[in-house]
């Protein structure tokens, strides 16, 4: 039975799709404008065209070791949710244990308490276990937030997957890596694409807890900009941030074509 809508109900779709687009879009697009205004002061609607703003921040060596620290933390960060949060997707979807209705909850919780008092939370542990790596300690922080995304992504890849030729190729003789390899993983691909997108992002945008935890020498780029907005609010700070949004969507472009990423999504 089709679930599409017809009649009345698909045309009042249409203004609300439009106006839902609209808000979504807009900080952007004043964001993109006031990085091209060639006055010295943020306005909008911007005075001119100019690009030299642009010209200003791939020259900035603060913005470069910020930019080559946060795309850093953010691999690494990925990585290590891929590492832990893989292996825990098959365990809560796979296997049968007592206590896995509380285990998936927990695997999941960072999800649920809010990132700044995470943050707050990190700042003191690590402070009581005597921890002054603040590289490490945000390593640790992102991959805590991150590993969710992995979990719940991949989780849903397995559930949707077809059992029924693993246990073909497990009749044939296959060995249990093998059908990892060539049948479990081509399959939950997608899934697996999705969640090191959303760890990836989420790390490299990551404001609370960096907020907390990075130092002069480790300074992400979510909190170079805030500085920057605080001290001198000038297009240059749009300019770093439009620089943002186009990385992210050249990551998500990527990941689409090479992983597929609408039909993971669509789970």
């Amino acid at each position: 039975m089709s679930s599409r809508l017809t009649g009345p109900a698909a045309w009042l779709l249409i203004p609300i799709t439009a106006a839902a687009m609209v808000f979504i879009l807009a900080p952007l697009v004043v964001t993109i404008a006031i990085s091209l205004s060639n006055t010295a002061f943020v306005a909008f609607p911007p005075r001119g065209f100019t690009l030299q703003w642009y010209q200003k921040v791939v020259c900035d060596p603060e913005f470069l070791a910020s930019l080559a620290f946060s795309a850093g933390l953010a691999i690494a960060a990925t990585c290590g949710a891929m590492l832990l949060g893989v292996p825990a997707a098959f365990a809560v979807a796979r296997h049968q244990f007592s206590g896995r209705d509380a285990a998936a909850a927990a695997l999941l919780s960072p999800l649920i308490f809010p990132v700044l008092i995470t943050g707050v939370a990190l700042l003191q542990l690590f402070a009581m276990v005597g921890s002054n790596n603040t590289a490490l300690n945000l390593l640790i922080a992102h991959v805590l937030v991150t590993t969710p995304y992995v979990v719940r992504t991949a989780a849903a890849s397995l559930m949707l997957a077809d059992v029924s030729l693993e246990e073909a190729a497990r009749t044939l003789g296959a060995g249990r890596w093998r059908i990892l390899r060539r049948i479990t993983v081509p399959q939950i691909a997608p899934g697996l694409a999705a969640g090191s997108l959303f760890a990836f992002m989420v790390s490299f945008d990551n404001f609370p807890i960096s907020m907390w935890l990075a130092d002069a020498e480790h300074n992400p780029i979510p909190l170079l900009i805030f500085q920057k907005i605080a001290s001198r609010f000038e297009p240059s700070v749009a300019a770093m941030s439009t620089l943002m949004i186009f990385f992210a969507m050249a990551v998500v472009l990527v990941v689409e074509r090479v992983a597929g990423l609408r039909r993971a999504i669509a789970i």
